[in-house]
């Protein structure tokens, strides 16, 4: 806060404070001096300029929301928060993992989810992201991203008391609950919406509305299309509303106004509500499309960066022990803004999707080359301290293979002539391919679009006979993930990848996957596998312990903590893929269905003054390593 606004500072501040307890306020204050001057900094770019004489006192009103949110909240939590304060690298060390799932397809319920905490602690998950949990739109819900309320939980999931409960087990088990908050969209009939559909003009400005067609065709001519198959264009006309309203993904979800200062004030408002009931971490669903500019794609506007930083500012006065995770995917070098840049640098998102990294990875188990998975990993960029990336290998949605389009051109190459074939591989159209998958999004004119299908799918687990194709399929599952792991981030596993569980091809989803191919991936959790899990030689218990080893060794080595510094190593053979965490470790990956052999001397700048060992076994490096097809190591230096 600048210091020629004084009366509004104090005014500010008594706002905030007026909400709380005594016993609050000293707290408060601290937080107030700190961080007040990136809330209002981001708040005048965005709703300041042109209504200088209402912005003011709406500004008073939303601090002092923040402050009855801040009085809310339980004791429990604000001990959390003044804990995370005083350890902020807590979410960037090499013990987080995270574990993501739907709720009825992983327990039934929060209650199941709950009962099933001790097998998370199994595994050894430190995150757990629930998928949508809020009470959606009945019938078509985008699998809950069409939110019709912010405040309540979908019924037949559960009951706010039931989140309550969830959270509290998990907290008191060390695991962080991930939630998703839609920022862009509400479903039509949210009460937003449906006030908007009775005439009320407050409401009726929450969204884009256009008259007729003039400007969403011209809006029309620069804007990509999310789903151009089943949802093609970005405008849906409602007759009750009189024209044709912003609807980026689907026609039931309706873009919310960000223009609108309202907006934000609820918004911030329902975000703090949910971390009160003990999310920790929310994912910010499609954080690139939230403002809208003529004459441009409407993604990644600096307007976007704005209402990131004002939110993450309010957090920080509210609620400091929770993070925040952009959903932008979007290729690696657009992803820094979502971190924060300039002054605001390490002030905006904890975590974004590396979904580059995930793209090439699977591009360099389909084409056996690691030249793309190079230049992503080469054109990462340094993030703030306070920053890390979410690592994975498969999660609900599709591979989107646009992520790879800078690291494809600065080879030179046609974008759709290189990816084509690997999509086509990966969903098994190729002679000699593993994998079956699906295609997904594609037609004639959009040839590359996404591709679908769970791990076990597209690794050739699942269609698996013989013995060399169960093992190699095997060490393909264990490759992506040890990438994952061993990259510099939070690794996430996806629900059923640590029992081997393949596609959902049961005819009781046919129907929701003929309306939207990414349900292959989101099957329910097979029981008969969960179960199977410790009976030695079952298909899931190898995976399962597979999984289990690679996140017990790399708990105990702290140089793969996610602020660590890497670096990949140059070798002659393009199949194989050197990564360097420190100078202690040194993972050797094997993307190719050929036995390599590499010598210790070819990687000529790590430090061999003293042996290097397998982390694995415990044994002594020779002077040349020896992988099988697909197969990996991980060295560490002897102190």
């Amino acid at each position: 806060m600048k210091p020629e606004h004084p009366d509004l500072l104090a005014a500010l501040r008594r706002s905030l404070l007026s909400a709380l307890p005594m016993d609050r306020q000293a707290l408060a204050e601290v937080r107030f001096d700190r961080h007040v001057g990136a809330l209002v900094g981001t708040l005048q770019a965005l709703y300041g300029k042109d209504d200088a004489t209402g912005f003011d006192g709406w500004l008073g009103e939303l601090l002092q929301t923040i402050g009855q949110c801040l009085a809310a909240r339980p004791a429990e939590l604000l001990a959390l928060d003044e804990d995370r304060l005083a350890h902020p690298d807590w979410f960037l060390q090499s013990r987080m993992l995270g574990y993501c799932a739907y709720v009825d397809r992983f327990a039934g319920t929060l209650d199941g989810v709950r009962q099933r905490v001790p097998y998370l602690r199994e595994l050894g998950v430190t995150y757990l992201h629930l998928l949508p949990f809020l009470k959606m739109q009945a019938g078509d819900n985008d699998g809950g991203f069409a939110v019709a309320s912010f405040e309540a939980i979908e019924p037949r999931l559960g009951t706010m008391a039931d989140l309550d409960a969830l959270t509290a087990q998990l907290r008191a088990s060390g695991i962080s609950l991930c939630g998703d908050f839609v920022l862009n969209h509400v479903a039509s009939d949210h009460p937003w919406a449906q006030a908007a559909l009775r005439g009320e003009a407050r409401y009726r400005d929450y969204f884009h509305v256009f008259p007729d067609r003039s400007l969403p065709d011209a809006y029309e001519a620069q804007l990509s299309q999310v789903f151009p198959e089943v949802a093609p264009g970005n405008f849906t006309a409602v007759p009750a509303l009189g024209g044709w309203v912003w609807s980026t993904f689907y026609p039931y979800q309706w873009d919310l106004n960000y223009g609108n200062r309202a907006v934000f004030a609820d918004i911030a408002k329902a975000l703090l509500g949910l971390a009160n009931h003990g999310v920790e971490v929310f994912r910010l669903d499609s954080s690139p499309f939230l403002w809208k500019r003529p004459g441009t794609s409407c993604v990644n506007q600096p307007e976007v960066h704005l209402i990131l930083q004002a939110l993450r500012a309010v957090i920080e006065l509210a609620a400091p022990g929770v993070l925040l995770k952009a959903e932008a995917i979007v290729p690696t070098a657009e992803l820094p803004p979502y971190f924060g840049s300039g002054e605001a640098r390490g002030h905006e998102c904890h975590l974004a999707y590396h979904s580059s990294l995930m793209a090439a990875g699977w591009a360099a188990l389909a084409e056996q080359r690691t030249d793309l998975l190079a230049r992503v990993i080469d054109g990462t960029p340094e993030l703030p301290s306070s920053a890390t990336w979410l690592t994975y290998v498969r999660c609900h949605d599709d591979i989107v293979w646009s992520t790879l389009k800078p690291e494809i051109a600065a080879g030179g190459e046609s974008f759709s002539q290189r990816l084509t074939p690997v999509s086509r591989f990966l969903a098994g159209e190729v002679d000699g391919s593993f994998a079956r998958g699906q295609a997904f999004q594609t037609s004639a004119e959009v040839p590359v679009f996404g591709s679908n299908g769970m791990t076990a799918a597209l690794t050739g687990l699942s269609t698996a006979t013989t013995d060399d194709e169960i093992v190699h399929a095997e060490r393909r599952i264990r490759l992506l993930y040890a990438l994952a792991l061993s990259f510099g981030g939070l690794p996430l596993i996806y629900m059923g990848d640590e029992l081997g569980q393949g596609n959902d091809e049961s005819d009781a989803h046919a129907a929701l996957r003929d309306a939207d191919g990414r349900w292959l991936q989101r099957p329910l959790l097979d029981t008969a596998r969960w179960i199977a899990r410790d009976r030695p030689g079952s298909p899931s218990a190898r995976i399962h312990a597979l999984l289990r080893e690679l996140v017990q060794v790399r708990k105990q080595l702290p140089m793969l903590a996610a602020d660590q510094p890497r670096r990949r190593l140059t070798t002659a053979d393009p199949s194989l893929l050197v990564l360097a965490r420190g100078d202690a470790f040194v993972a050797v990956m094997n993307f190719s269905a050929l036995p390599k052999t590499l010598p210790l001397s070819a990687l000529g700048d790590i430090d061999n003054s003293a042996p290097w060992s397998d982390a694995f076994t415990g044994q002594a490096a020779t002077a040349a390593l020896s992988l099988a097809p697909w197969d990996l190591c991980w060295l560490v230096r002897q102190p």
